[in-house]
C-alpha cells in the first residue's frame, strides 16, 4: 500500500474518531463544561507526550504566537462546551448537523480575514443550509430543547469558524499535534473555575470514558490528520472532513439506538451539501490565486 492510500486511510479513521466525540456528550453524566474539561487535560498530556517522542520542540517561535495560542484556546474551549451543549439539550444527529454549517459561515466570515469577496452562489449555500435547519427546527420557540440545541450548535460553529480562520492565518506554521496541545492547555486553564463537584466525585466509569475521549477520540484523530497532509492534499482532508456526521449519525444510531426523524435526515443532507459544495468551490478559488 503506498503513502498516499495509507493517509487517506488514515484520514478516514480520524474522521471517525472525531464522530465518536458526539456519542460522549450522551454517555458521559456530566455537564459539557465538565467534559470539555476532562478531554483537555487528557488530550493535552497526551499530544504533550506525542510531540516530544518525536523530537519536537513544545516552544512557540515568538511572543506573539503565545498570544495567538492563547485566542484559539479559549474559541476553542467556547466552541467544544456549545458543541456538547447542543447535544445535550438535542441530539447527536441535530448538533453535528448544526455544527456543519461552518463551512458556509466561514465563506462569510472569510473577507474580514483574506480580504474575498462574497458571490452569489455563497448566498445561495447560505439559503440551502438555512432550509436545512428550517426543516430540523420542531418550531421557533427557545424553550424548545431541540430548538435551543440547534442555536447552540449554530453558535458553536461560528466559534469553530472564527478559530480555524485565525489558525490558518497566524498559526499553520505549526504542526497539528504542536498546535493543538498548547490550545488544549489553555482550554484546561480557562475551564477550571468552572468545573463543578460532580467531575471530582465521578465514578471510574466517567473518568475512563473521559480518558478515551481525551486520547482515542482527541489527541489521535489529531495527530492523524497531521500525518495524513503529509501526503494527502488540503481539499482531500477538507471534503472527508464533511463526512464527519454522516459517521457520528450512524454511530449514533448504532451504538445509543438514536432514530433521527426523515426532517433531520434531509436537513442534514442539506447542510452537508452546501458544506462540501463551499469546500470545492474555496479551494478552486485558493488553486486560481496561485496559478
Amino acid at each position: 500500500m503506498n503513502a498516499v492510500k495509507r493517509s487517506l486511510y488514515s484520514l478516514h479513521i480520524a474522521v471517525m474518531l472525531l464522530g465518536f466525540t458526539a456519542l460522549f456528550s450522551k454517555v458521559i453524566p456530566l455537564s459539557a463544561t465538565d467534559i470539555t474539561f476532562g478531554r483537555s487535560i487528557v488530550a493535552s498530556i497526551t499530544l504533550i507526550v506525542l510531540v516530544k517522542l518525536t523530537k519536537g520542540s513544545l516552544k512557540l517561535y515568538s511572543a506573539r504566537d503565545y498570544l495567538i495560542a492563547l485566542i484559539l484556546g479559549v474559541l476553542m474551549a467556547t466552541h467544544w462546551v456549545t458543541y456538547f451543549a447542543a447535544m445535550q439539550y438535542s441530539s447527536v444527529s441535530v448538533g453535528m448537523i448544526a455544527l456543519f454549517t461552518f463551512p458556509v459561515i466561514t465563506v462569510f466570515l472569510e473577507p474580514f480575514f483574506e480580504g474575498t469577496r462574497l458571490v452569489y452562489q455563497d448566498i445561495v449555500s447560505a439559503v440551502v443550509v438555512f432550509l436545512g435547519i428550517f426543516l430540523i427546527l420542531p418550531d421557533t420557540e427557545l424553550n424548545n430543547d431541540v430548538t435551543l440545541g440547534i442555536g447552540i450548535g449554530i453558535f458553536s460553529a461560528v466559534l469553530y469558524a472564527l478559530r480555524n480562520l485565525v489558525h490558518r492565518k497566524y498559526f499553520n506554521h505549526y504542526s497539528g499535534a504542536h498546535a493543538m496541545a498548547y490550545q488544549t492547555l489553555v482550554i484546561a486553564a480557562v475551564l477550571v473555575w468552572f468545573i463543578s463537584p460532580n467531575l471530582v466525585d465521578a465514578s471510574s466509569k466517567t473518568l475512563w470514558l473521559i480518558v478515551i475521549l481525551g486520547t482515542f477520540c482527541t489527541a489521535a484523530p489529531h495527530a492523524l490528520v497531521a500525518a495524513s497532509l503529509q501526503h494527502l492534499r488540503a481539499k482531500t482532508f477538507s471534503l472527508v472532513a464533511c463526512m464527519q456526521p454522516l459517521y457520528g449519525v450512524i454511530l449514533a444510531m448504532i451504538v445509543i439506538d438514536e432514530s433521527p426523524t426523515w426532517q433531520t435526515l434531509v436537513g442534514g443532507a442539506l447542510v452537508i451539501s452546501a458544506a462540501v459544495y463551499e469546500t470545492i468551490n474555496a479551494h478552486k478559488l485558493h488553486s486560481k490565486s496561485h496559478d
